[in-house]
Parts: C-alpha cells; sequence; structure tokens
C-alpha cells in the first residue's frame, strides 16, 4: 500500500469546507435568535467545523486525510450537514 500525499488544493478545500460550516453555524445562531434550541443546533454545525479546520493544522492527520474513502465521507457529513442548516 502506497502513502498517500495530500495535496494543497485537497487541504485547501478542507479548510474552506470547516470555514463554510463555521460561518454557517454563526449565522444560524444570529438570525434564529429566540427560537427553542437554537444553541444546540448551531453547535451541531459549529464543532465540526472547528473540529475539522484544526485536523487540517495537525500534519500528523494528513496521510489519513489525504485517503479518498475519507474524502469522501468527510464530503458527504458535510454536504448532510449544510443541507439540515439550510433547512433547519
Amino acid at each position: 500500500m502506497t502513502k498517500a500525499t495530500l495535496s494543497k488544493y485537497a487541504l485547501n478545500n478542507y479548510r474552506m469546507a470547516s470555514y463554510l460550516l463555521l460561518a454557517i453555524g454563526l449565522i444560524n445562531l444570529r438570525y434564529q435568535t429566540g427560537k427553542e434550541g437554537v444553541l444546540t443546533n448551531s453547535l451541531t454545525i459549529v464543532i465540526p467545523g472547528i473540529a475539522m479546520l484544526l485536523t487540517t493544522f495537525a500534519k500528523g492527520a494528513y496521510s489519513l486525510l489525504a485517503r479518498r474513502e475519507v474524502m469522501a465521507l468527510l464530503a458527504v457529513l458535510g454536504a448532510a450537514l449544510v443541507t439540515w442548516a439550510i433547512t433547519n
């Protein structure tokens, strides 16, 4: 098995997706002020964004992030979170 390397473009895509989740979560928090459970809903979006952003700065995680199945899984999870945040 060869060791996969993470390109700077893939790393940038991970970071931009993380910023997207963070921004959508904070916007959700601001514009749904007064609704019940808004903090829980917003944190459900913000926490994975922060976790992913921090992971992209850990050099040891690059080999994990470079794997195609991890890329696909994170793309599906990210898309699901964005869709849920918009429709929530």
